[in-house]
């Protein structure tokens, strides 16, 4: 007589997407999006920054977390140089030759791109950035397009688009005025140095520094503390705290108390 088949198991990993250097598994309620080129230590480009935007797409409605991590002992070191050459990317069309194209074009062109880099600031998920290595340009505003970053202490992050003669534009810029303050960001970028793990975690760059042999362990001892608590109350919450710098004292007051009776009518089973 043989044996069932067993059951499966409910909280296996799934790979959703495996594409262009990125890799999204989804177990349970958390989405891991992996950087997966180390040999290039997750050098960015456009085909990369497509995919990410997929794995936004592709998200399932079930998931509350994501984890975005790189493959090896960098994160990301940034923009891939190739980019700058006059042959670029196959089948893309090089930086020089965006240049030439109109002002509506190029900017289509870089709205693009960032898609890759908006979607983690979802109200309906929590984004946590594992950081190690080098968190260079492209790949510091990845880190920063999340809610959250946990560092490696060999991390090292940097601004360094001012140095070839560009500026952030990957929408790093913004995060990273509201996590630093406007003269230390300036500071960063214009001079594009590197922050440190110690100093990162001092100035609210990184919420959690430690050793690199626990970072995975530390990024899922934090998205299992968010998943404690109720979805809804979460999503509310971070709602609440992403319009906050956008309202007055009075109008964060009326978001509150908007939010709360939801909440409040959500509990007491009178939603509509």
């Amino acid at each position: 007589m043989t044996s069932p088949d067993p059951a499966p198991d409910a909280s296996a990993a799934h790979d959703l997407l495996d594409q262009d250097g990125v890799r999204l598994t989804v177990r349970d309620a958390i989405a891991t999006v992996t950087l997966d080129n180390p040999a290039k230590r997750n050098a960015q480009s456009p085909a990369l920054w497509r995919a990410l935007a997929e794995a936004g797409r592709a998200l399932p409605g079930s998931v509350r977390v994501v984890v975005l991590r790189g493959e090896g002992k960098s994160f990301s070191a940034g923009l891939d140089r190739q980019a700058f050459t006059p042959e670029g990317f196959d089948g893309e069309p090089s930086f020089l030759d965006l240049a030439r194209g109109s002002d509506a074009e190029l900017d289509a062109v870089i709205a693009e791109y960032q898609e890759a880099f908006t979607w983690w600031r979802r109200n309906d998920v929590v984004s946590i950035a594992a950081v190690q290595g080098h968190a260079i340009g492209a790949g510091f505003q990845l880190a920063l397009a999340c809610d959250l970053r946990v560092a490696a202490q060999d991390v090292q992050f940097a601004m360094r688009e001012t140095s070839l003669g560009l500026v952030p534009d990957l929408t790093g810029t913004h995060p990273l005025v509201g996590a630093v303050g406007y003269a230390r960001a300036l500071e960063i970028c214009a001079t594009g140095r590197f922050v440190h793990a110690d100093e990162a975690e001092r100035i609210g760059l990184a919420n959690i520094v430690v050793p690199a042999d626990e970072l995975d362990g530390a990024v899922q001892d934090l998205a299992a503390a968010l998943l404690a608590a109720p979805r809804d109350a979460v999503v509310e919450t971070k709602a609440l705290l992403r319009g906050a710098g956008d309202r007055t004292y009075e109008e964060q007051r009326a978001a509150e108390r908007a939010a709360q009776a939801r909440r409040l009518r959500d509990l007491a089973g009178l939603a509509d």
